[in-house]
Formats: C-alpha cells, structure tokens, sequence
C-alpha cells in the first residue's frame, strides 16, 4: 500500500476520460506510469492483446459509464461482486478494476523482464466476466475518514504502548520522505474527483504506510508472544479500514453519480 495501485490508476484516468475531462493519451500516460506497457486481453470482439486507448473506447461502446476499484485480501471480498471466478483472479493480484454499466471486469497480470539493472515491467489487463451486484464492503467517503480517524489514533496508541518500531519520529520521517516522493510528479487521483476523495486518498496512504512500516521493522519492543497477538490484531482492522478507504475514495465518482439520480 506504498504505492498507487495500478488498478487505482487505471480507474481514476479511465474515469476522467470516459468523463471527457482528459484527452486519451493524457489518461494512458498516467494509468502506464512507471511501466513499459499496459495491454488488455479478452476484450469481446478482440482476439489478440490490445492497447489501453482501445481498451478504453471498446469498453465505453459495451455500456461502460465509469470504473470501479477493488482491493481484496483473503476473507475481505473488497469492492468485489462475483462470480467465484472472478473473485479468485482478483485476490490472488490483490486488485481488480470493475466496471460500472457494463459486466466485466479486469485483473492485472504483471511481467518483469530484462537484466539486473535495467528491468522493465509490463501489465496484461485480463478482461472477465462480472456479476452486475453492489460491491462488497465499500464504505461510503464520509463513512472512510471518520473510520480512519479513528483507525489512525487507535492504532498509534497500541503500537506506542507495544514499543512497536513504526510508531515514532522514525515513523514519521519516512511518511515524510514519502508523501515529498509522491508529490513530485504525481497529481492525486485525476481531474473529476472531488476534495474529499483526495484527502480520503492521502489519509488512507498514511495509515496504510504505518501498517507497512511495523510489520517490515520487526517486533520492536514486543517480545512476548502476548504482545506480537496485540500487536497483529492491533494491526489488522487498521490495514483492513486503509484498504476500504482507498477504495472509497477510488469510488467516489460513482457514488457521487448514484447519488446524484
């Protein structure tokens, strides 16, 4: 959680353009990002890999009127729908784009290739079959920041308490070092979006960064098997509110266009 999730990126550019408020190469340069290429395969009517410009248009013509973010993890279906097919493709990526008018959705599948050094990674967009249901566990953006608020305080008082290494100023001078990193170059989310979202967005970044940040630097202070259980089911629910507020906030656009109805 670091990082921008491709399926993020994907969602929130394709968004903007089937919107019409980004002009197609613009939207493709920032879902491609730091990779080499992105295509998508198994596009009805397309028997070979095509590009995210087509990609795009085609979905559009099937009844695509906007994408929506999934993030599941073992036990916590987010964002999906079904069928168990579907489902199982996108948790074991760890992520899936929904479509929003249309039944289908698309899983990432990434490559690396080339020597140590000089890697480069492309993305194969598998294009599914999705059951057209309300997305599971999906809070609202209202709902998001008042659960990380609270998510954030919680868990920073246990991991304090537990001596967790992640919980301090070292803590702290990474998010720092991060969120400098994040906003060279990079526009949150993409134009459309409401304020909300992209705070939602930067709050749930945080979070997820602290999570990753004690688990990565070890037990720290807690060393009786006691205290590593307090501190993983202090951990769990937090990681699980930053992964529902990142996809709330990916989502807002959608919600915002059924509450509008």
């Amino acid at each position: 959680m670091l990082t921008e999730p491709r399926s993020g990126r994907l969602a929130a550019w394709g968004n903007a353009l089937l919107a019409g408020l980004v002009s197609p190469d613009d939207a493709v340069l920032a879902i491609v990002g730091e990779d080499a290429v992105h295509r998508v395969e198994g596009l009805p009517g397309e028997p070979a890999p095509v590009g995210l410009t087509l990609a795009l248009g085609r979905l559009r013509a099937l009844g695509a009127t906007a994408l929506r973010v999934a993030l599941p993890a073992p036990g916590h279906p987010l964002g999906l729908s079904g069928p168990p097919e579907f489902n199982a493709r996108a948790l074991e990526a760890e992520e899936a784009v929904v479509c929003h008018g249309a039944a289908f959705g698309l899983v990432p599948e990434v490559y690396e290739a080339g020597p140590a050094g000089d890697v480069h990674v492309e993305v194969v967009w598998h294009v599914l079959p999705v059951r057209e249901a309300p997305p599971a566990d999906v809070p609202s953006l209202g709902e998001a920041e008042r659960e990380l608020a609270e998510a954030l305080r919680d868990a920073t008082e246990v991991l304090s308490k537990l001596d967790v290494a992640g919980s301090g100023p070292v803590a702290e001078a990474a998010i720092d070092a991060y969120r400098a990193r994040a906003e060279q170059g990079r526009e949150v989310l993409a134009p459309g979006y409401p304020p909300r979202a992209v705070r939602v967005l930067e709050l749930a970044q945080r979070v997820g960064l602290l999570v990753s940040l004690a688990y990565e630097n070890g037990h720290g202070g807690a060393v009786s098997a006691s205290e590593m259980a307090a501190r993983g089911a202090a951990l769990r629910p937090v990681e699980r509110t930053a992964r529902r507020a990142l996809v709330a906030a990916y989502n807002s656009v959608v919600e915002e266009r059924e509450r509008g109805r």
